[in-house]
Parts: C-alpha cells; sequence; structure tokens
C-alpha cells in the first residue's frame, strides 16, 4: 500500500482515536480548510470541499466551525493573514515527504517543523528537491460493502486497489468530481480528494515503520500543516 492510501487509512483509524480526545474538529477543520483554498469557498462548485463538510456534519461540527474554517481557506477571515507555503522534506529511510501549510507566522512554523523532523530522522529539503517525484491525482474511498466490484469498470477512474474492506479509486484531477458526484447520486458514501500521490514509492520494512509512522503523525497534528503527503510503502 503506497504512502497516499496508507497515510490516509491510518489517519481515519487515527480519528476514531482524536475524536475520544476531542481534537476530532480540529482534523475535520484541516481539510475543509485545505479544500476551500484550493478550489474556492462554494461547495457546489468544489466537490472535495462538499466531502469535507458533509463528514463535518456528519461528525456533528458547530456550523459557525465549518464556516470559519472555509473562510480560513479563503482568506475572508478578517484581521488575520495566513501565508501559503509548501516545505518539502526528507524522512528516516530517505522517504520524501510533502507538507502544505497555512501560517500566520512563517518563522514559527518553519522552526517548529524543523525540530519535529530533526527529532524523527528527518531535515528540510530545497524547494524542488521532492516534488518531482509526486503528481496530482484523485483519491476516492468507499466500502466495498456499498458497490458491486464490476460496477467500478464502468466509471471514469485509472485504477483501483482493494485494501482492508475499501475500494481505493485513482482518478484524474479533472474526474475527481464527476466520478464522486456520481457515487454521492447513488448513496454511496465516500471519503476523498485531489491532492499529491507518489509516482514510486519507498519500500519501509514493518521494523522500521514505527518511526516514520511517528513523524508522519507529528507532522499530521501540527496546526500550522494542512495535509502531509509522502512516497512510503510499509512491506
Amino acid at each position: 500500500m503506497s504512502g497516499h492510501s496508507k497515510w490516509s487509512t491510518i489517519k481515519r483509524k487515527k480519528g476514531a482515536a482524536d475524536a475520544k480526545r476531542g481534537a476530532i474538529f480540529t482534523r475535520l477543520s484541516k481539510d475543509i480548510t485545505l479544500a476551500a483554498r484550493d478550489l474556492g469557498g462554494n461547495p457546489d462548485m468544489n466537490p472535495s470541499l462538499r466531502l469535507a463538510i458533509k463528514k463535518a456534519r456528519s461528525s456533528n461540527m458547530p456550523v459557525a466551525n465549518i464556516e470559519r474554517a472555509i473562510k480560513k481557506g479563503t482568506g475572508d477571515l478578517p484581521g488575520v493573514k495566513y501565508d501559503d507555503i509548501i516545505y518539502e522534506c526528507y524522512g528516516p529511510n530517505g522517504i520524501a515527504i510533502i507538507l502544505e501549510c497555512l501560517t500566520d507566522n512563517k518563522k514559527r512554523t518553519v522552526s517548529e517543523i524543523k525540530n519535529i523532523l530533526s527529532k524523527n530522522g528527518g531535515n528540510l529539503g530545497e524547494s524542488g528537491c521532492v516534488n518531482w517525484m509526486f503528481e496530482k491525482k484523485g483519491t476516492i474511498s468507499i466500502s466495498k460493502n456499498d458497490i458491486e466490484e464490476e460496477k467500478l469498470f464502468d466509471l471514469e477512474i485509472e485504477d483501483y486497489e482493494d485494501y482492508e474492506g475499501n475500494y481505493i479509486l485513482t482518478t484524474t484531477p479533472d474526474n475527481f468530481d464527476i466520478v464522486s458526484s456520481y457515487l454521492e447520486k447513488q448513496n454511496v458514501n465516500i471519503e476523498g480528494e485531489v491532492g499529491l500521490v507518489p509516482k514510486n514509492t519507498v519500500e519501509i520494512s514493518n521494523n522500521d515503520s514505527s518511526k516514520v509512522l511517528n513523524l508522519m503523525e507529528q507532522l499530521d497534528d501540527h496546526d500550522d500543516i494542512q495535509k502531509v503527503h509522502s512516497n512510503f510503502e510499509i512491506i
């Protein structure tokens, strides 16, 4: 399982634990903010935002929180200016990491990211050092119980994989809205986004997986980091 879909699955499991300690709204806010930043604040025109809002509502996230997260992404929060920054990094075992950040203090953010990386066997790289290892794709996760496998061949997808009771679908960025909207109309529960996926992966053994996942979790928990992409594959 490659880094993008593996980490997404881990985060879904982690979300259950987050809910128990009251952190789920922070994670949902990040998804909403990033979606609004990428394609605007209108959910009718932004399928990723529509899915993020739907997930937030199902978790009983207050409307005010949802609206604030959208405004943060679109830059419409009064009196607050957020800078959109991409950091490219290396992690343990030579894995590549891309961090998408929104911050009101660049110096604080980069200092804290460097600290997390250095404590976990990683380091901050130069601009362009790992970006070429990724490409933009749409990914959609659906339960195998919600759709017959044969019907996947009728969708405008590039590929899919069977993983832990789910189908992970890969689409072009342009076809993400077509596929997600179709599945929603068929009352299929989906989670998905348009984001960066690795062209190739770095294999990580189970013995080394804990330090990689520990780093990924610490980065993902940082308030200024909206999205974490990596190219590891646990074997």
